[in-house]
C-alpha cells in the first residue's frame, strides 16, 4: 500500500475515535419496551394447538382474543410456543399469564432463544438454574428480569408443568429494545487488515470488544503485531479461546471459555492498561500481569479473522477463523463499519452477513432418552453415521438387531473409546475398537459401514478398524440411538445409556430430518431435547479451588485435590493447621510441618520447622544462617548480603502478623570495622526489612535510634559510642542481639560498608526468623447474657464458605452465629447438648446439616466446629466425631447472597443467644477479632481462661497441666520424662565407672547437748511402699540396675542375675536375711529395651516387665523401709555394709542404657542430666545423655525425629565454623582455657559448701506449698502408701 493512502486511513480512524460512542449500551435509553404485543399472528408458531381459537397468535399478555390464549392439542413436555421478533433484539425480561377465564396455566417452563429458529439455546440463571417458575392462576402476571440480556430473533417457551386440574395455557410478553449489529462473515480464508499510525498506537490503554459465533472449533480471530516483535493473538482452539502474548523469548498464554463452537454468540473483551490485561469471555474474566519490560506495547497492525500473509507469525499460525464476527470495536473504532466503507484492507471473500448452516442437534439428557429410527434396505451395502459430543466415558451410541436373527450389533463408548460388538446368545462374535479420549466434549464422528463382507468402524474419518464377517450385517428393521425403550422392543443395552448430544445422523448416506422426528412424522423418541445441544462445561469456569483438577460427567463434576494441600468437594479447605501453636495443641512435637496461615485463603501452605518447647516456635530458615567472614577488599567499598527465605513474602507477612512475638538474631563481629559510625556519623552498615525500607538501628535497640544493644544496656566498650564496633579497635569486638520489631522483620538485605580499609576484618550472622504465639488461635470472647452478641460486616461466601471455631459452654443450646439476606441465610447453632446444626438457604429452600455426638457438648471443654458449603455439598464436623454431608441439588441456585450484619453469639432477634466462650472464629480463612469487639460490647468479655480441662490430657507421664491466658504448659517436675508434653524419655549411656547418687538429707540433727538416743536420728523417715519404674538396655549379666540404702543399713537392690533374670532384694530387718524375688521372664540382657515396673505396698510386691503378665510376691520380713539415705543407679560408691552378692554387683557397675528412672516421685537420672547444679545428686564417672531409651512406640508422642535445618549453601561471603581465625583464634583459645579453669574451681567450691550446708529443716505447717522452680517436695506416691513425716521436706528435680 502507498503511504498517502495509509495516511488518509489513519486520519479517518482518528476521527472515528473522537466521534464514536465507545460502549454501545451507554448511548441507548432504558431497554424495557414490550416486544410481543405489536407482532402479527404470523410471528407466532407452536408445536400444536387445541383449536383455531387456541392458536399461538392469541398468546399475548392481557389479551382476551380467541380462547384467551394458547393451548396445545396435548399437554405434555414436548409442546412449545415460538415467537419471531423479526430481527435480532435485546431481550431483558419476560412475563407470563395463564389462558383467560380458564383453569389452564403453566407452573414451570424453560426459555429458549435462537437467531435462526434452529439450534436453540436454553437460558440459564446463575449458570445452573434453567427452570422458570410460572403462574398459580389464569390471570396474575409473573415477571422475570433476566440477569443477563438475551440477544436473539426467536424466543421459544417449553412448558414443563401445568395446573393438574387443567391443561397447558399461556399468554406472554417479552421486554427489551432494538439491537444494533454490524456483522462480518469469514470463510476460513478471508481476513481484514487494520493499520495504525504512531499517534494512535502509542496509547497506554487498549480496549478490544467483539462477538463471535462459529461451528468450527479452531481458528484465529484476531492477531496484533507491534514494534520490537510484540505480538498478541486471539485464537479459538478446540472450542476454547486463548490469548497468546509473545516478544522474543517471552511467551505467555491464558485460556477462557469452552464449547464455544456451538453456533451461538459469545462476547469477548480484551482490556490493557500498561502491563495489566483483563481478558473476558462471556461472564468469565482472567487477569494477566506483564513484566515491566513487556508492558509498553505499540500496535502497528491488527488482522481480524486470521493472520496476514506477511505477518511475522504466519508460518506458526493455525487456520483462519470460519464464522461470524459482530460489533468489533478497537479503542472505539467500529472495524466492520470501516471495512464496509472499504477503508480497511479486506483479503478474501468477506461478507457482511452471518450465513448459517441449519444444524439440528438433539440432546440425550437422562437415562430414559432414546431415538428410534426405521431402517429398510435390500442392498448388501449399509452405512450409519453420526456426530456426538459428551463428557462421559461410557454410553450407548447405536444398536440394532441384525437381519435373519444373526445377532445384535452394538456401538458404544467404553473407556472413552468407540467399541463395536456383535453378540448372539451371550457370545461375542465380533469385537473391534477405534478412537480414544472421545469424552472431551468435542464433536466426534462415528461411521459404521459394511462393504463386501467387511465391517468398518471409523472415528473422526481417520481412525478406522476393519474386520471381515462371515454373516450379513444389516439392521433388521430399526435402529436405536443413545438408549432403548424401557419396554425392551428388541433392544438390549451393553453399557450405560448415552448422555450427550448427537447431530448429522445419516442412514445410507442420507441425512435424517430430525425436525420431522420432532413432529413425530418419522420414528419415535423419548426424553429428548430436540433442536438443541444442552451440553454444559461444568469445569469452565472451574469450581475447583487451589489448583484442584476438574473432571466431569454429563451431570456433575469432580475435583481431584491430590497434592494440593486442600480437601473437600471443591478443594476449598486446607488439610494443614494454621500455625505451630495449633499443631502443639493437637499434641504434636518438634518437627517439620506444613502450615497454611490463611486456611482456605489464597496464601499457599509452607513447610516450616516447629520447635515445641514451653512455647511453640515457628522457625523459618534462609539461605545463610552461618557466621560468615568478610575480608578487606580494595575493589568494593560495600558488601551486600541478601537472604532468601523458605517462605515467600506473602507467607512471611501472614506468619509475622498473627504471631505474638517474632525475633531474629543479628550479630556483627568486628576488628577495625565500624558498624553504625556513632554517635554522629553516617552509618556504614544498614539492613533492609520486609517492606523494603533501610534501617540503621542494630539488634537490641529501638527502631530509629541508630544504636546497638549495648547502648540500651549502658555497657558499650566506650560510652561515647553507641556500638562496640564503633570504637574501631584493632581487636575483636561484637554487637549482637535480636531484632524484635515485627513490622521490620525479616532481614532481607544486609549492607556492610567499613570492610575495605587495610586490617579491617568482620563477620556477620543473620539467624532464622523465629516467632511464637498465635493471636488468632486464642482470640476469644465470653458471652454472659443470652441477649448479648457481637456484630461484624456481612459475610461474603457466595460460592464457597467455610466457618470454623472453638466453643465451650454449660448451656444446652444457643446460636453461635447468624447472617441473613433477603431470602438467603446462614446459621450455626447448638440445638441440643449433643447436637450441632448448620443451616442455610441459597434460594432452593432451607437445608440443614446435623451432627449428633455420643457425649454432651455443654461440658465446659473446648469443642471444634467446622462447617463448609460449596456448589456441590454442605458439610459439618464436630471434634473427631463422624461428620455429616448434604449434597446440593443438581439444578438450583448456587450463590449465597447475604446483606445484613453477621451476628456472633446471638441473633438479630436477640433470641436463642449463646452463653459461653467462642474462640478462633474463622470465615473463609480470615479470623474475626472477637476480643477487640468484646471490649466495647456490653454483656461480652474478651478472652476465655481455663484450657487444661480440654488440653490437659496432652500432659503425659504424670505431667501436670498449668493454665495460661493463651494456652497451657506441662509441668514435668513430678515426672521422670521431659519435653513439651512430658513425653520425652530422659536416657543416658552408662559405663562401668558411672554412678548417679541421689542423696537425702539426714532427717534430724541432734543438739550437741541433747540426751536423745542416737537411734532417734532416723526415726522420722519411713517408707511403707515404693513405686519404681525404669527402662534399660544392656548385654551385661549379672549387673545392678538400682540400689536404695538406708541410715539403718537397710537396702533395696534391683539387678539381673547371671541368667539375665530380674531379681529384687529387700533387706528391711537387720536380724533377718534379705527377701529375694526373681522374675520368670528370661534373658533380659539381650541388648533390647525393657521396661520394668516394681510396686510394693506393705508386704505385697508386684513386678511387671514389658508386656508380660504381672508377677506378685509377699515380703516375709518387716514392711518399713526406715530412714532412706540414697538412691544409686550405676556403680555403687559405698558398699561396705551390703551383703556379698550385692557388693560384688555394686563394684562392677552397669554398662548400657538407663532411661526414665523413677523412685516414687523422685527422678534421679533426670536430676543428674538436666538439673545437676540445683539438685542433691552426685555424678561420678562418664554420664552421657542419649536417646538410647527411645522405643518404636506407635504413640503419637513417640520420640521425635531430628530434622536438619542447615541444608543450605551459603551464597554470600564464606560460611565458616569459626569465622574469626588466625592469631585472634589462638588468643581466643587461651582465654577460653583460662575461663574454663576458673569455672571448674568455682564449681568445686560450690559443691563443697553445698555438702557442708545445714541439713536440718525447721518444721513447716502441713499446708505449706512447694517452692517454685525446678525443685519439688519429695512426697511418696500416695498410691504406694509410703509414709514420710510431713514435717520433713526434701528437694529434688
Amino acid at each position: 500500500m502507498d503511504l498517502p493512502l495509509r495516511a488518509k486511513r489513519a486520519a479517518l480512524i482518528k476521527l472515528a475515535l473522537v466521534l464514536c460512542c465507545v460502549p454501545l449500551s451507554s448511548c441507548k435509553d432504558d431497554c424495557d419496551s414490550p416486544l410481543v404485543s405489536h407482532l402479527p399472528q404470523s410471528a407466532f408458531r407452536s408445536s400444536s394447538q387445541l383449536s383455531n381459537s387456541h392458536g399461538p397468535g392469541y398468546a399475548k399478555l392481557n389479551r382476551r382474543d380467541g380462547a384467551g390464549g394458547w393451548s396445545p392439542l396435548n399437554s405434555n413436555k414436548y409442546q412449545w410456543l415460538e415467537i419471531n421478533l423479526g430481527e435480532r433484539t435485546e431481550v431483558t425480561a419476560v412475563a407470563t399469564q395463564g389462558r383467560y377465564g380458564s383453569s389452564d396455566w403453566v407452573t414451570q417452563y424453560l426459555l429458549m432463544f435462537s437467531d435462526t429458529g434452529h439450534n436453540w439455546r436454553q437460558y440459564r440463571q446463575e449458570d445452573s438454574i434453567g427452570v422458570f417458575s410460572g403462574n398459580t392462576n389464569a390471570d396474575s402476571v409473573v415477571s422475570y428480569k433476566l440477569q443477563q440480556p438475551v440477544f436473539a430473533q426467536f424466543l421459544r417457551v417449553l412448558p414443563l408443568d401445568w395446573n393438574p386440574n387443567g391443561r397447558v395455557g399461556l399468554r406472554l410478553e417479552a421486554y427489551g429494545c432494538q439491537y444494533e449489529s454490524d456483522v462480518a462473515g469469514f470463510d476460513g480464508a478471508s481476513y481484514v487488515l487494520f493499520w495504525l499510525d504512531a499517534a494512535t498506537s502509542s496509547s497506554p490503554k487498549d480496549l478490544l470488544t467483539m462477538n463471535f459465533k462459529t461451528l468450527h472449533n479452531s481458528g484465529v480471530l484476531m492477531h496484533m503485531e507491534g514494534n520490537h516483535g510484540h505480538t498478541l493473538t486471539l485464537e479459538l482452539l478446540k472450542g476454547k479461546l486463548f490469548v497468546h502474548l509473545s516478544k522474543g523469548n517471552f511467551n505467555t498464554a491464558v485460556s477462557l471459555g469452552s464449547l464455544l463452537d456451538d453456533q451461538h454468540w459469545h462476547r469477548i473483551s480484551i482490556e490493557r492498561l500498561r502491563g495489566h490485561v483483563n481478558f473476558t469471555v462471556d461472564k468469565s474474566t482472567q487477569q494477566l500481569q506483564l513484566p515491566e519490560h513487556q508492558s509498553h506495547f505499540e500496535v502497528n497492525e491488527i488482522s481480524f479473522g486470521g493472520v496476514s500473509a506477511d505477518g511475522t507469525q504466519r508460518e506458526n499460525s493455525r487456520r483462519n477463523f470460519h464464522g461470524c464476527l459482530e460489533n468489533v470495536q478497537y479503542n472505539g473504532v467500529n472495524v466492520i463499519d470501516l471495512a464496509k466503507k472499504k477503508q480497511l484492507t479486506v483479503v478474501g471473500n468477506l461478507t457482511f452477513a452471518c450465513l448459517e448452516a441449519v444444524d439440528v442437534p438433539v440432546t440425550f439428557a437422562n437415562s430414559e432418552s432414546f431415538l428410534q429410527l426405521p431402517y429398510t434396505s435390500t442392498r448388501d451395502i449399509m452405512s450409519v453415521g453420526l456426530q456426538f459430543r459428551t463428557w462421559n466415558k461410557a454410553g450407548l451410541l447405536m444398536t440394532f438387531d441384525l437381519q435373519h436373527q444373526v445377532g445384535t450389533l452394538w456401538v458404544y463408548l467404553s473407556e472413552a473409546r468407540a467399541r463395536m460388538q456383535v453378540h448372539k446368545a451371550g457370545r461375542v462374535l465380533t469385537d473391534i475398537t477405534a478412537g480414544s479420549a472421545l469424552n472431551d466434549g468435542q464433536w466426534h464422528s462415528v461411521d459404521l459401514s459394511v462393504r463386501r463382507g467387511r465391517l468398518i468402524l471409523a472415528v473422526d474419518k481417520s481412525d478406522m478398524s476393519t474386520i471381515t464377517t462371515s454373516f450379513p450385517v444389516g439392521p433388521a428393521n430399526q435402529i436405536f440411538f443413545g438408549g432403548c425403550p424401557i419396554t425392551g422392543d428388541g433392544c438390549e443395552k451393553p453399557s450405560s445409556v448415552f448422555h450427550g448430544c448427537m447431530r448429522l445422523i445419516k442412514l445410507d448416506e442420507g441425512l435424517v430430518d430430525l425436525i420431522k422426528v420432532q413432529q413425530m412424522l418419522i420414528g419415535n423418541f423419548s426424553e429428548l431435547q430436540m433442536d438443541m445441544c444442552g451440553i454444559i462445561d461444568r469445569c469452565s469456569p472451574s469450581h475447583c479451588e487451589h489448583g484442584g483438577r476438574c473432571t466431569q460427567s454429563w451431570s456433575t463434576f469432580h475435583c481431584d485435590c491430590a497434592d494440593t494441600g486442600y480437601r473437600g468437594a471443591t478443594c476449598h479447605s486446607s488439610v494443614y493447621e494454621a500455625s505451630c501453636e495449633a499443631y502443639k495443641h493437637r499434641g504434636n512435637t518438634s518437627g517439620l510441618y506444613h502450615i497454611d496461615v490463611d486456611g482456605s485463603g489464597p496464601i499457599k501452605p509452607q513447610l516450616i520447622y516447629c520447635n515445641m518447647s514451653d512455647k511453640a516456635w515457628t522457625v523459618i530458615q534462609h539461605n545463610n544462617t552461618e557466621l560468615t567472614k568478610l575480608r578487606a577488599s580494595s575493589g568494593s567499598a560495600q558488601h551486600l548480603a541478601s537472604f532468601n527465605y523458605s517462605a515467600d513474602a506473602e507467607q512471611l507477612a501472614a506468619v509475622i502478623t498473627r504471631a505474638e512475638r517474632c525475633e531474629q538474631e543479628l550479630s556483627y563481629h568486628c576488628k577495625k570495622s565500624r558498624l553504625l559510625n556513632t554517635p554522629d556519623g553516617a552509618p556504614f552498615t544498614w539492613w533492609v526489612g520486609r517492606s523494603g525500607d533501610a534501617h540503621t538501628y542494630w539488634a537490641g535497640a529501638a527502631p530509629g535510634t541508630q544504636q546497638c544493644g549495648c547502648a540500651v544496656h549502658d555497657d558499650c566498650v566506650n560510652p561515647e559510642h553507641f556500638c562496640n564496633c564503633d570504637r574501631d579497635l584493632d581487636d575483636w569486638l561484637n554487637d549482637s542481639g535480636v531484632l524484635s520489631h515485627k513490622d521490620h522483620l525479616p532481614v532481607r538485605l544486609l549492607a556492610m560498608g567499613d570492610v575495605s580499609r587495610p586490617g579491617s576484618e568482620a563477620a556477620y550472622r543473620v539467624g532464622p526468623l523465629q516467632c511464637y504465639g498465635d493471636n488468632d488461635f486464642w482470640n476469644a470472647a465470653h458471652f454472659d447474657k443470652e441477649t448479648s452478641y457481637l456484630h461484624f460486616p456481612t459475610f461474603h461466601g457466595e460460592l464457597s464458605a467455610d466457618i470454623s471455631f472453638f466453643f465451650k459452654t454449660s448451656s444446652s443450646s444457643g446460636v453461635f452465629l447468624e447472617n441473613l439476606g433477603i431470602k438467603d441465610f446462614i446459621r450455626i447453632e447448638l440445638s441440643l447438648p449433643t447436637e450441632v446444626v448448620f443451616s442455610f438457604d441459597v434460594g432452593n429452600g432451607p437445608l440443614e446439616v446435623r451432627v449428633k455426638t455420643p457425649v454432651p457438648l455443654n461440658d465446659e471443654r473446648w469443642h471444634h466446629v467446622v462447617a463448609e458449603r460449596n456448589v456441590k455439598e454442605a458439610s459439618l464436623s464436630v471434634d473427631h466425631y463422624p461428620g455429616s454431608v448434604q449434597k446440593a441439588p443438581t439444578e438450583g441456585h448456587i450463590h449465597l447472597q447475604l446483606n445484613s450484619q453477621l451476628f456472633v453469639g446471638g441473633t438479630a432477634s436477640r433470641q436463642k443467644g449463646f452463653l459461653g466462650c467462642i474462640r478462633s472464629l474463622k470465615l473463609n480463612g480470615k479470623t474475626l477479632d472477637l476480643e477487640e469487639r468484646a471490649k466495647i460490647t456490653p454483656g461480652v468479655r474478651p478472652r476465655c481462661p481455663g484450657h487444661c480441662s480440654s488440653y490437659g490430657h496432652l500432659c503425659q507421664n504424670q505431667g501436670r497441666c498449668l493454665d495460661k491466658h493463651n494456652g497451657f504448659t506441662c509441668d514435668c517436675g513430678a515426672s521422670s520424662y521431659a519435653g513439651t508434653f512430658c513425653h520425652k524419655e530422659v536416657s543416658a549411656f552408662f559405663r562401668p565407672d558411672t554412678s548417679v547418687t541421689y542423696t537425702f538429707k539426714e532427717p534430724y540433727e541432734p543438739n550437741r547437748n541433747g540426751s536423745a538416743m542416737s537411734s532417734s536420728i532416723y526415726s522420722d523417715l519411713m517408707l511403707k511402699g515404693e513405686n519404681i519404674s525404669l527402662s534399660f538396655r544392656t548385654s551385661q549379666a549379672p549387673v545392678i540396675l538400682l540400689h536404695a540404702s538406708s541410715y539403718y543399713r537397710e537396702f533395696l537392690a534391683i539387678f539381673l542375675n547371671r541368667n539375665g533374670q530380674l531379681e529384687v532384694k529387700y533387706k528391711l530387718q537387720n536380724n533377718r536375711d534379705a527377701d529375694v524375688f526373681r522374675s520368670n521372664v528370661k534373658n533380659l540382657a539381650n541388648g533390647q529395651l525393657h521396661q520394668v515396673s516394681i510396686r510394693r505396698v506393705l508386704e505385697s510386691l508386684s513386678i511387671q516387665i514389658d508386656q508380660n503378665a504381672r508377677e506378685d510376691f509377699n515380703l516375709s520380713s518387716d514392711v518399713d523401709f526406715n530412714a532412706i539415705k540414697a538412691i544409686v543407679i550405676g556403680k555403687v560408691p559405698e558398699y561396705d555394709e551390703l551383703d556379698a552378692e550385692v557388693t560384688r554387683l555394686a563394684s562392677q557397675g552397669f554398662t548400657g542404657c538407663l532411661s526414665v528412672v523413677q523412685f516414687n516421685s523422685i527422678s534421679p537420672l533426670k536430676a543428674a542430666l538436666l538439673y545437676p547444679h540445683t539438685s542433691p545428686v552426685t555424678v561420678t564417672g562418664t554420664l552421657t545423655e542419649s536417646n538410647c531409651g527411645s522405643s518404636s512406640s506407635s504413640s503419637p508422642y513417640a520420640a521425635e525425629t531430628t530434622h536438619s535445618l542447615s541444608d543450605h549453601v551459603g551464597t554470600v561471603g564464606e560460611p565458616v565454623v569459626n569465622a574469626i581465625s588466625g592469631d585472634s583464634a589462638l588468643i581466643g583459645g587461651v582465654i577460653a582455657v583460662v575461663i574454663f579453669v576458673i569455672l571448674a574451681c568455682l564449681a568445686v567450691l560450690a559443691r563443697f559448701f553445698y555438702r557442708r550446708k545445714e541439713t536440718f529443716q525447721t518444721q513447716e505447717s502441713k499446708g505449706a506449698k512447694s517452692e517454685d522452680g525446678p525443685e519439688t517436695t519429695f512426697n511418696a506416691d500416695h498410691s504406694a502408701q509410703s509414709v514420710i513425716s510431713e514435717s520433713q521436706k526434701e528437694y529434688f528435680i
